[in-house]
């Protein structure tokens, strides 16, 4: 055996070195001649039968449309790196690969049709790197056939019965009459060379809309359409079950969402398709014939500098005078890595954060134009310029401030900044970016100061880049008993010193003196947190001994870690994962940063243990301080209610794979040292529910707790983000009130005592079906609490927290709408 190694230059194309059985394998063009293992129906259509093979050493294994349109094979993707897909025969462009990420190897590579039906592709050290996972009837026939749509399609005696196509799993590519259905998506490559998963994705959202989403290294959000908007600003309609779209043949798009295009050179049947391009932008590209270059007919986003994460944090998108774009990095920072700009920039400098000393030891440089999406910690409307700035220095988490003028209200509206992302620069958009340095910095910025990406928003490898090498295995011919012997010593040696090195590591690590030990070495790389130890974990809590809280997922406990840092260590009740696919999840979770989200540190997972590592709440739960009534005005009660909506809402919609709470309650909401709401417990459902393929239509069993749980839980509807806006609701009139949602009141809605069982929603729907007078908020209040109230914003969000509740999902608002309608009554 030999080890031969795939190596991925930065985003560049697939580097695979040949291995000494591999020499002299050239780059080769696929030519329509088929090989004996096809078989023909005309000279210029081919079929793959059952039982036959089409390998990667054989350029003329290739399948072609009835017309010569399109071609499938092996394609190369880079050098000796190779994918089985489709394309367009003539000045190939490549549209659908089965193997983006994992390509083959340019020697023993096969694609196998089996006599069982599956469609196998294999490297060349025979290990499966994709299948169809389809089985055939015992008696029946199949093939792979390759029709004019572009539409690989696996069949069942000969196109009566359609056991998998390509069209159903699409890449970067939709071809036109290919059909983007509920569940499909459409996602990126990386590059322009490099054909791997790349950070955007267009899919049907849970509220039946058709969206762009940027999954980043760090954060994710949707940018189109207009995040800002509600559907109908952005003429979208969520009121709809099909979740369909699909591009015509004469250049017309149509949605089940309502939205709809046509493209420059519509009415023509030419050659199209609609392609998610690297940088995010959607575009359709369309050409006249074969040998004509491909141009845009139509694009999402004619201005690409308003895509999120086109350059990464702390950078600024700007414009070049032949409409590609620059990336640079703000005033003191630099770039995280040189070769990739969608980790974007970090910071030269650090900021002091302790006893007030940012106040006195920042300053701000102005950069005019510049607009920055998101990340805000608020919005300060009627603030002076000083007044912002002033903001900015009291908030240790402050990067910078946003300061615009409102035509339409006549106000100055302040930005505060907690994340640089998002940033562009326009010369008509009238806005004051104030950008937080050091106080004794020298940091400027002129315009002649940014890089050009390129010019095609695209970067290659720079001379000497340093490249990510896998490891694969390939069978060798016969060796000698020489060479044997020099390997089995050269392993053995090998495996002495990993050995010794390890002895020496635990050795170290077990009898350092105290002030070495407290030296931690965080694991702070892509997930930004920490990897804990059981054994760490318990020392921590005193062997498990304080409880703080209990839910559906399992017990909290209070815990101390060895730097001095207050824990809350969650300890998960189902231990059904194993330990990879926990960590895929835990680092996804670990990825969503939002203010009003519980802030996650660490995780464990070591055998059958799984646990979770969160920022400890100095002032607890909702659910104590609603107990205790202490401290929560009428207020801090709203704006805990906005804070908390405002969590779900990112939950919800703002996320690649969306996240239902599923336990919306009191004890999962936690209030920080300034009583901001943190939603505790997001993503767990997740967790423990990985191997439902819908996640959101069906569920093993019921998850929630009784009296919070939405009538879809009962009476066995599907499963949608609805469920959480019910709890939410709950959880409002519980503040309003006083009640509790899990206790019989036992009292009529005008305060007579009853037999009747009449918990919190049936008693405020029996007093809204009498009427509500003048006044009507001040009767469902708790009398408890003392101080005086905005009767409009308690009114607002009443009447929010009703319609939250109601019975039919369809009836209740989305958690994004309800956080609209709560900062309207702000205004």
């Amino acid at each position: 055996m030999e080890s031969g190694k795939l190596v991925q230059c930065c985003v560049g194309h697939w580097l695979r070195p040949r291995t000494q059985d591999f020499n002299n394998l050239d780059q080769r063009h696929h030519s329509p001649v088929l090989s004996i293992k096809l078989s023909c129906s005309t000279r210029n259509h081919s079929i793959l039968i059952q039982g036959s093979s089409m390998s990667v050493d054989k350029p003329n294994d290739v399948i072609v449309s009835p017309k010569g349109t399109f071609s499938a094979g092996f394609y190369a993707i880079g050098e000796n790196a190779y994918c089985f897909g489709v394309w367009f025969s003539r000045n190939p462009t490549l549209v659908w690969m089965a193997n983006r990420d994992e390509p083959v190897n340019g020697k023993k590579s096969k694609l196998s049709l089996l006599a069982n039906g599956n469609l196998v592709l294999v490297d060349a050290d025979n290990s499966h790197v994709w299948s169809t996972d389809t089985v055939s009837s015992p008696s029946s026939t199949v093939h792979l056939v390759l029709y004019d749509t572009g539409n690989l399609v696996l069949t069942e005696d000969m196109n009566s019965t359609v056991l998998w196509q390509s069209f159903d799993f699409p890449t970067d590519t939709l071809l036109p009459e290919q059909v983007f259905a509920r569940f499909t998506k459409v996602i990126s490559s990386k590059s322009q060379t490099n054909k791997s998963t790349g950070l955007y994705t267009l899919f049907f959202d849970n509220d039946n809309v058709l969206r762009l989403v940027y999954n980043g290294p760090e954060v994710s959000g949707i940018y189109w359409p207009d995040p800002w908007n509600l559907n109908w600003a952005n003429f979208r309609s969520s009121y709809n079950s099909s979740r369909v779209a699909v591009l015509d043949t004469l250049g017309t798009f149509i949605s089940s969402d309502n939205f709809t295009f046509t493209t420059s050179d519509h009415g023509s049947v030419i050659q199209r398709r609609l392609t998610l391009d690297p940088n995010g932008n959607l575009r359709v590209y369309s050409r006249s014939s074969d040998q004509d270059d491909w141009y845009v007919s139509w694009q999402a986003y004619a201005r690409p500098c308003r895509i999120h994460g086109v350059c990464g944090p702390n950078s600024l998108c700007t414009y070049h005078t032949d409409s590609s774009i620059k990336c640079s990095c703000l005033p003191g920072h630099k770039m995280k890595y040189s070769n990739d700009w969608s980790y974007g920039c970090e910071p030269k400098f650090s900021l002091s954060c302790k006893n007030n000393e940012s106040a006195s030891s920042s300053q701000f440089l102005s950069i005019s134009n510049v607009e920055l999406y998101g990340y805000d910690y608020g919005l300060m409307t009627n603030y002076t310029l000083d007044q912002c700035k002033e903001f900015c220095l009291q908030l240790c988490d402050c990067k910078g401030v946003q300061y615009t003028y409102n035509k339409a209200s006549g106000t100055n509206n302040c930005f505060v900044k907690v994340q640089l992302r998002n940033a562009y620069r326009i010369p008509y958009f009238d806005a004051e970016f104030l950008l937080k340095l050091p106080v004794n910095s020298t940091y400027s910025f002129q315009d002649d100061q940014v890089s050009i990406v390129d010019r095609h928003n695209n970067l290659d490898c720079p001379v000497g880049a340093e490249t990510i090498q896998l490891e694969r295995i390939y069978i060798k011919g016969q060796v000698s008993r020489y060479v044997k012997f020099l390997l089995w010593f050269a392993g053995g040696v090998g495996i002495f010193e990993m050995l010794c090195i390890f002895v020496v590591w635990y050795f170290l690590v077990r009898f350092r003196v105290h002030s070495g030990a407290d030296e931690r070495v965080y694991d702070l790389g892509f997930a930004g947190f920490r990897r804990f130890s059981y054994s760490e974990l318990k020392q921590a809590t005193k062997g498990f001994s304080q409880e703080i809280g209990k839910g559906a997922w399992g017990i909290v406990y209070k815990g101390v870690l060895s730097d001095g840092r207050v824990v809350a260590v969650k300890r998960l009740m189902e231990a059904n994962q194993g330990e990879e696919e926990f960590l895929a999840e835990v680092r996804s979770i670990g990825r969503l940063n939002h203010m009003n989200l519980i802030e996650m540190w660490g995780y464990c997972a070591e055998g059958k243990h799984r646990l979770l590592v969160y920022e400890h709440m100095e002032h607890g739960s909702l659910a104590e301080n609603l107990r205790t009534n202490r401290l929560l005005d009428w207020s801090k009660r709203f704006e805990i209610a906005l804070g908390t909506a405002k969590g779900l809402s990112y939950l919800h919609d703002e996320c690649l794979d969306w996240i239902l709470h599923c336990d919306v309650k009191p004890q999962n909401i936690l209030l920080d040292s300034n009583f901001q709401p943190k939603v505790a417990d997001f993503g767990l459902s997740k967790l423990l529910k990985r191997s439902d393929t819908n996640k959101y239509s069906s569920f093993s069993k019921i998850r929630g707790t009784r009296g919070y749980m939405a009538p879809e839980w009962v009476l066995n509807l599907p499963i949608t983000s609805k469920v959480d806006v019910y709890s939410y609701g709950i959880v409002v009139l519980e503040m309003f009130t006083g009640k509790s949602a899990t206790k019989n009141l036992g009292i009529s809605s005008d305060g007579v005592e009853n037999n009747q069982h009449m918990y919190l929603v049936a008693w405020l729907r029996e007093k809204q079906s009498k009427g509500f007078r003048c006044g009507w908020v001040s009767e469902i209040l708790d009398p408890t609490i003392e101080g005086d109230y905005d009767e409009n914003k308690l009114e607002a969000l009443a009447r929010v927290a009703l319609q939250c509740v109601e019975d039919e999902r369809d009836k209740r608002p989305t958690m994004s709408q309800v956080v609209e309608m709560l900062q309207k009554s702000l205004q």
